[in-house]
C-alpha cells in the first residue's frame, strides 16, 4: 500500500493539537454557571441536543459551539438570562477561542520526516479563520502543500478533495482521530485511512468500531512513519 500513496493528509483538532478537551473543559464551566436552574448532566444534555439542530445552520467550531452555549442558557433560564450571565459565556466562548495551541506528542518530528517524500495536506473542518488561526499558531504551515477548511467531512466532501487535488483515491492516505470524519467516509471513495485514537471524543463523532479491509489503527502519530515502510 505505501508504494502508491503519494498525498497525505492530517486532520487538525485532536489528531495534531489538543482542541476536545477544551471544549469539555467550557461546557463543564457552562454547566457550574446554569447549576441553581438544572443540574449540570441535564445541561449537557440540553447543549448537545441544541449544537445537534445548530450544525446546519452554524456548522463546526468554537464561534458555532458559543452561539449554542448562549441558546441553551435563554432556553434553560426560560429567557431570564441577565447580562452578568451572559457575559460570563461570552467569555466562556472567547477564551475558548484563545486557547494556546498545543501540539500532540510526536507531530513536528513526524511532520518534518514526512514532508520530505510525500505531498501533505491539511484536511480539517470547522470555521476557517479558527482553523487558521490555529495553524498559524501551530507553526505547522510550513510542512502542508495544500490547506482544505470543510465545512463537513462526508464522502463527497473527500471526492472534492482529491479532485482538486488532481490525484486518484488510491494514491490518498488520510490520517485522523475522528472515525466518523476522517475514516468511514475515505474508506467509502476507495482511499486509505490511518486512525489515531484520541482520549477524548465528541459525542457527535462516536461511532461503533470499523469492520473495513482498509482500516488500519496505530496508536501514536510517529508510528506513522514505521507504518508507511
Amino acid at each position: 500500500m505505501s508504494n502508491r500513496i503519494k498525498t497525505i493528509a492530517f486532520d487538525a483538532d485532536d489528531t495534531l493539537w489538543d482542541n476536545e478537551i477544551y471544549y469539555q473543559q467550557t461546557e463543564q464551566a457552562f454547566c457550574e454557571l446554569l447549576k441553581d436552574f438544572l443540574p449540570k448532566e441535564d445541561t449537557s444534555r440540553v447543549l448537545f441536543e441544541t449544537e445537534m439542530r445548530n450544525l446546519s445552520r452554524y456548522g463546526f467550531g468554537a464561534k458555532s459551539f458559543l452561539l449554542s452555549l448562549l441558546e441553551t442558557a435563554m432556553q434553560i433560564t426560560q429567557r431570564k438570562m441577565n447580562d452578568v450571565l451572559m457575559q460570563q459565556i461570552l467569555d466562556l466562548g472567547h477564551a475558548l477561542i484563545d486557547k494556546p495551541i498545543t501540539l500532540l506528542d510526536g507531530v513536528q518530528e513526524t511532520m518534518e520526516i514526512l514532508s520530505k517524500d510525500y505531498t501533505l495536506i491539511l484536511a480539517t473542518k470547522g470555521d476557517l479563520l479558527d482553523q487558521e488561526r490555529k495553524l498559524k499558531n501551530s507553526n505547522l504551515g510550513k510542512y502542508f502543500d495544500h490547506v482544505e477548511v470543510m465545512s463537513d467531512k462526508q464522502t463527497e466532501d473527500y471526492h472534492k478533495l482529491i479532485d482538486k487535488l488532481n490525484i486518484t483515491a488510491p494514491a490518498f492516505m488520510m490520517v485522523g482521530n475522528s472515525v466518523k470524519s476522517d475514516i468511514i467516509p475515505v474508506l467509502e471513495i476507495g482511499a486509505n485511512a490511518l486512525h489515531i485514537p484520541f482520549h477524548v471524543t465528541w459525542a457527535h463523532e462516536v461511532v461503533e468500531a470499523v469492520d473495513h479491509k482498509g482500516y488500519y489503527k496505530l496508536d501514536n502519530i510517529r508510528e506513522v512513519v514505521d507504518f508507511l515502510k
